[in-house]
């Protein structure tokens, strides 16, 4: 299920998180959303942080392990910002579904130094969780369907494990069909 990943309850080991993923954990309770039980961490070598290398490396299976990226798009002179998060054996239709989500006419993966600042994260460990405030949170259905899916914690030298619904029950989350289109 977890491959070869040593978990633990991420309440317990706010070292292996960001600070903005630390505190949103630390925030929430049992009878929330996402009770926080059902979360874990698990150390990883950080220059295997990507998701091929972390897949192979952890005997992770890209159906079970999802990517979360940042994506822009500019309406009315503001940025409009959005988490997108996909199976790692899918890539996120960012002009198609991700765009219309957002309201925008153009998206684009946001510039990597945005998206760290804005975010408090590692680039390569960016998380649907603790996100700036209002943020949307989009979430390919397909991930909601993973009984356990593995995604970054903010650092790049640790993981988290949850319920795949869990991603789809963040705050400002909305499931979306079709978000993704399956690696060719």
């Amino acid at each position: 299920m977890m491959g070869t990943l040593k978990t633990e309850p991420a309440r317990t080991r706010p070292d292996l998180l960001a600070p903005p993923v630390a505190t949103a954990i630390g925030r929430w309770t049992a009878d929330g959303p996402v009770d926080p039980v059902d979360v874990l961490v698990a150390p990883i070598d950080a220059t295997l942080a990507d998701t091929a290398a972390f897949c192979a490396a952890y005997e992770v299976g890209l159906d079970e392990s999802a990517n979360c990226v940042v994506v822009a798009g500019k309406r009315e002179g503001s940025v409009r910002y959005a988490a997108c998060v996909v199976l790692a054996a899918t890539r996120v239709d960012v002009n198609g579904v991700a765009r219309r989500a957002l309201d925008v006419r153009k998206a684009s993966f946001a510039p990597m130094a945005d998206a760290v600042d804005l975010t408090g994260m590692e680039y390569g460990g960016i998380t649907p969780i603790g996100l700036p405030e209002g943020w949307p949170v989009l979430v390919d259905s397909r991930v909601v369907a993973v009984p356990y899916v593995i995604v970054g914690s903010g650092v790049r030298h640790s993981k988290i494990a949850l319920p795949g619904a869990a991603l789809g029950a963040l705050p400002h989350a909305q499931v979306i069909e079709g978000l993704a289109r399956p690696v060719e």
